[in-house]
């Protein structure tokens, strides 16, 4: 498992949603709704990386 690409995906999944609510204003209400929704999905799943990467640290 490469962690580089692991923690840029976090990373970039954290950014997204922070973005997501600071131009939330800003945002037409049928873009606002569908970038929500991904940035949820990619946030979910950075989640599991993260615990992931907790269970498997001491089995390399």
């Amino acid at each position: 498992m490469d962690a580089t690409a692991t923690v840029i995906f976090i990373i970039a999944a954290f950014s997204l949603g922070a973005i997501v609510i600071m131009k939330r204003d800003s945002l037409p209400p049928g873009m606002r709704r569908g970038l929500a929704l991904i940035a949820i999905a990619l946030i979910a799943f950075a989640f599991f990386l993260i615990v992931y990467a907790f269970f498997t640290m001491g089995s390399a």
